[in-house]
């Protein structure tokens, strides 16, 4: 990651709540064509979020905990913010001598977008401030949130505004909401949430990507793509419902980073 800043745009994409068993089938299945084309040797790779929520796990993404590997590490972190110690930043780590990496990469010329999904990216309170504030620019409204049925569409509309004005190398954060209950209108006549639904909402994020990655990559830059969950949810499961808590399928998340090179 460290000789790509400067000569790469960055895209980092979370599919908020995405469980990896629903992401892995849907893809075994072919319903998800467009992440087929570009997972590296077509599969998810299976992580651990560091956090069983968004607000929490988005404090520590952007301080460059990405989701970890399952397998025995230490594994090298892509970012990592400089602090005396550290056993996860080696040779090919990206360190920022900042708290978070927006402010990092800002430092190295980058203009820095976030296009908020869920409610801790909605600006109408204080704490729906704190991750958007991290940026330079920021973005939310009711069409990209969890009502929204095309949520993710309405941010890509708002995306090639941005993408039109913007000169120099670009750091774009997108947070699907898609995913994040409610899901059932991806199912028509659901009277409920389930597994079902929160893979037909898949199903609709996967048919909007080639619009993102040609907006992305329509500037004349590559650009490295970091696309992954924050945290799985449960939809009855040992009889949970939702996330926050400590359970298998709320801590492993599907993640996936591949170069797209520049139209």
């Amino acid at each position: 990651m460290r000789d790509l800043i400067g000569s790469h745009d960055l895209l980092f994409v979370t599919l908020d709540t995405l469980r990896y068993d629903v992401a892995a089938e849907c893809l075994e299945q072919g319903r998800t064509p467009q992440l087929a084309k570009v997972l590296p040797g077509g599969s998810w790779e299976r992580r651990h979020t560091p956090a069983s929520f968004t607000y929490a796990a988005h404090h520590a993404f952007f301080a460059g905990f990405l989701p970890t590997p399952v397998t025995p590490g230490p594994h090298e972190r892509m970012f990592a913010a400089r602090f005396g110690g550290s056993e996860t930043s080696g040779p090919g780590t990206y360190v920022f001598d900042a708290p978070d990496l927006p402010a990092g990469i800002t430092a190295d010329g980058y203009h820095t977008v976030c296009l908020g999904g869920v409610g801790f990216f909605n600006p109408a309170t204080p704490l729906g401030r704190v991750l958007p504030g991290l940026f330079a620019e920021a973005h939310w409204e009711p069409a990209f949130g969890v009502t929204a049925p095309d949520c993710f569409g309405a941010q890509l509309d708002r995306l090639e505004l941005i993408i039109g004005r913007t000169r120099g190398p670009l750091f774009t954060f997108v947070n699907v909401a898609a995913m994040h209950q409610p899901n059932r209108h991806y199912v028509p006549g659901a009277g409920q949430d389930d597994r079902d639904s929160h893979a037909a909402a898949l199903e609709y994020v996967d048919s909007r990507l080639p619009r993102l990655f040609d907006l992305v990559t329509s500037r004349g830059r590559p650009c490295q793509v970091i696309i992954c969950s924050d945290h799985g949810t449960l939809y009855g499961e040992d009889g949970h419902i939702g996330h926050r808590v400590a359970h298998e399928a709320v801590w492993t998340v599907p993640y996936a980073d591949f170069i797209l090179e520049a139209q």
